[in-house]
């Protein structure tokens, strides 16, 4: 049910736009909570790719399952925001990103993880956390405008908190609005917090967002969607491998936009070239 739209004419979509010339299949629909995750992994010794119909969070559980093997993840989106889809170039477009997967060019992708958990487009504490809480547990509405609309009731009432980070032996101490690490360059929809991210040099990409004036949120709002988030006064982005963050209580999470609860201490390693992903045609990293 990622971003509320559901699945139940995919199979007819797979029948159109599939190069069944190329690929022998099989569909599953998962039933709840990680059980793409399970039906994923009993597929890795059976199959060459898994595809995952849905958003950053059927990708995770999927892509949770694969990374380290040589089976290949590709990507039907029909999620929310599509964060890692938009960013590998893959089409919103359904006939698009069949066109795609029948291309199958692939690549491996970096990935991470956070206290022993993957995550593979974003992962991060703070206020976008905060918002993921509130709006898996106070909303049946999934997408982007109710998302906004989530925002603008949060915004002016959240607390920054401070943070100890160690950044492969430096430590950074600061007050922060929103705390992401990013493999990827995009929450989704477009709205870019590290521009200059990779998924292939075996980095992450953490995007410190410090308190800023409430009447400068639509400055925010435009530098993100524009790639320009890097250039505001009031971002820090600091590249690395091995990431602890200390933090005085525990509370809100994401991995990859799913919501979650964590303690004091948090941390974050990269995990290079660990995903095979089939890529949208003009992608480049």
């Amino acid at each position: 049910m990622s971003g509320g739209k559901k699945k139940d004419g995919v199979p007819e979509l797979i029948k159109e736009y599939l190069d069944t010339d190329v690929f022998e299949y099989d569909t599953e629909y998962t039933t709840g909570v990680l059980h793409a995750r399970h039906l994923a992994g009993a597929a890795v010794d059976e199959y060459d790719v898994v595809v995952a119909v849905g958003g950053d969070g059927t990708i995770n559980e999927i892509a949770s399952a694969i990374a380290g093997t040589n089976v290949v993840l590709g990507i039907i989106p029909s999620g929310s925001g599509n964060g890692l889809s938009r960013f590998l170039n893959i089409p919103m477009d359904i006939k698009g990103a069949f066109n795609t997967l029948n291309n199958a060019r692939s690549i491996t992708i970096d990935a991470a993880k956070l206290n022993g958990q993957w995550f593979f487009n974003m992962a991060g504490m703070g206020f976008d956390a905060h918002i993921s809480h509130v709006f898996a547990h106070g909303s049946d509405k999934r997408g982007f405008m109710n998302y906004l609309k989530s925002t603008l009731n949060e915004i002016s009432t959240y607390k920054p908190q401070q943070y100890k980070i160690d950044i492969d032996g430096v430590t950074v101490t600061s007050e922060a609005f929103m705390l992401s690490i990013a493999n990827s360059s995009q929450y989704g929809n477009n709205a870019h917090i590290s521009p200059k991210a990779s998924v292939q040099d075996g980095l992450l990409d953490v995007c410190i967002i410090k308190p800023f004036p409430l009447w400068r949120f639509p400055e925010m709002g435009v530098r993100m969607f524009t790639k320009t988030a890097d250039g505001s006064e009031y971002v820090d982005i600091i590249k690395g491998k091995d990431i602890k963050i200390t933090r005085h209580t525990e509370g809100p999470i994401h991995l990859d936009g799913e919501p979650q609860v964590a303690g004091t201490q948090i941390d974050i390693n990269v995990m290079p070239a660990s995903l095979n992903v089939i890529v949208g045609n003009n992608y480049k990293d």
